[in-house]
């Protein structure tokens, strides 16, 4: 088992901490959060990783003079969970938030100098935040922009807690409430299959309200949105891992688990190569099916229903120009299979040119699709959407494919997604697609690290953290 810091020592010679064993498996978000929230309530934390980086599926590549995000990953003021963690390794200031929700939107079908149109809010109360921005928004009729907002108050109005909102898909919820299909493409699925990973006809009502009713319905600034002007390797690995070690975290990264059992004295074992870690606490913090496979017999009533979590795929197509042919940070589009484009340019360290991100969510059937046929495809497009990339020279182009970027958020999945404690003493579980409340962000995976960790807390006896992130406050 390799360690960069203190390799081959055994997890009872971990210095620093008077007190109980724990053993994080997963270096995710989810991972990094309760390892984080145990080793500053005084719990001797080893943390070990199968990947040879800590991060996740928010990670940074080297291509070239490039520094490469996997893909691009936002994060909105409502996020509070997410933004306590930047703050826990010392980040908050390489990935800032907008003054003010800001989106421009682009409708590639509309004549040149028409086809700008912006989601932004005043300073407002909830909603009339978002009152001028619907009001003047030309990408819907006049009839439409005031059924959305009646849409939108009855959206307000339903009760997150109320589980038979997880049976029914939002689009037959928002055709119930007038919404046509332009109102869908132009708004609604511009926001949510962002933020859900699904268009509205695939996602379950419940997670879309919550989206909707937390980022555009419960504070004015609550939308307002936030992005790594870095690598997202230099938040989530090296300052990540800086954090860790500060706290005494012993993190090990190529290690792969082979096996989670309990002793005869119902301690914990988990097996690594040439290693066994006992700990008093296990949190388990990798992606559902993973978990599945390491659960210890007994650990869940229904284990097979983390097989029945489905996963969404995500595209992201990465353009380099010769020249600069965008002018703002990032923008919407429409009319177009482009989605969202973000400027990459200086956080990926390139000198000349301009280079462009385009993040493709619920893109299952272009996930394997091949990338000369994607070159084809979406290199024409950026042309229409953007006149200066007439006659640019396409430096390179590349894609990156997440096949299991995210749980899908499908109707019915909110019985499947476990909470954080197991019937086995000791076993914690944590990850995006736990119990959270919220779709597959990096939101929920922080959440449910904290939500471990917390549980675990309790059982061991030891006192929360006073800095540690209030799931309660929060929600």
């Amino acid at each position: 088992m390799t360690d960069d810091s203190r390799s081959g020592e055994p997890l009872a010679a971990v210095p620093g901490r008077p007190g109980r064993d724990a053993v994080v498996i997963g270096g995710g978000l989810a991972g990094i959060t309760a390892a984080l929230a145990l080793a500053d309530a005084g719990v001797r934390v080893t943390l070990v990783e199968g990947r040879p980086r800590l991060g996740g599926l928010a990670f940074s590549f080297r291509r070239g003079e490039l520094t490469v995000d996997n893909g691009q990953h936002v994060y909105l003021r409502c996020c509070t969970a997410y933004r306590w963690f930047l703050d826990r390794i010392e980040a908050t200031a390489l990935a800032p938030l907008q003054d003010r929700l800001d989106v421009p939107v682009l409708d590639v079908d509309k004549p040149a100098g028409r086809r700008l149109g912006r989601l932004r809010r005043d300073a407002l109360p909830v909603p009339l935040h978002l009152g001028r921005s619907l009001a003047t928004y030309p990408h819907l009729s006049l009839a439409e922009r005031a059924r959305v907002g009646r849409a939108a108050l009855a959206l307000k109005g339903l009760d997150l807690t109320d589980p038979s909102l997880d049976t029914q898909d939002f689009g037959s919820w928002l055709t119930a409430h007038g919404q046509s299909a332009r109102a869908v493409e132009a708004l609604w699925d511009l926001v949510g299959v962002a933020t859900l990973n699904a268009v509205a006809g695939d996602a379950s009502l419940s997670l879309a309200a919550m989206v909707f009713k937390t980022g555009l319905l419960s504070d004015p600034g609550a939308a307002d949105i936030g992005w790594a002007r870095v690598p997202l390797g230099e938040l989530h690995d090296r300052l990540a891992r800086k954090a860790l070690d500060s706290a005494g975290v012993r993190t090990e990264v190529r290690t792969r688990v082979t096996s989670l059992s309990t002793d005869e004295n119902g301690r914990l074992r988990v097996q690594v190569p040439g290693e066994t870690l006992d700990a008093d606490a296990v949190v388990l913090a990798v992606p559902q099916r993973e978990a599945h496979d390491l659960l210890p017999d007994g650990a869940l009533d229904a284990p097979e229903k983390l097989l029945d979590i489905d996963t969404a795929p995500i595209l992201n197509i990465h353009v380099v120009y010769d020249r600069k042919v965008l002018s703002r940070p990032f923008f919407a589009a429409l009319g177009t299979p482009i989605q969202w484009v973000f400027d990459r340019t200086e956080a990926s360290g390139l000198r000349e040119g301009q280079y462009l991100a385009l993040s493709q969510s619920a893109a299952r059937d272009e996930i394997d699709t091949p990338v000369a046929e994607l070159r084809e495809r979406y290199v024409p497009e950026l042309e229409r959407l953007l006149p200066g990339a007439h006659g640019a020279e396409v430096r390179d182009f590349f894609v990156t494919r997440e096949r299991t970027a995210t749980f899908a958020p499908t109707p019915g999945v909110g019985r499947l997604r476990p909470g954080a404690r197991t019937k086995a003493p000791g076993l914690y579980l944590a990850g995006a697609w736990t119990a959270t409340g919220w779709p597959a962000t990096m939101e929920s995976a922080v959440r449910s690290g904290v939500g471990a960790a917390e549980a675990a807390l309790g059982a061991l006896g030891r006192a929360r953290p006073d800095d540690l992130f209030d799931l309660e406050e929060a929600a």
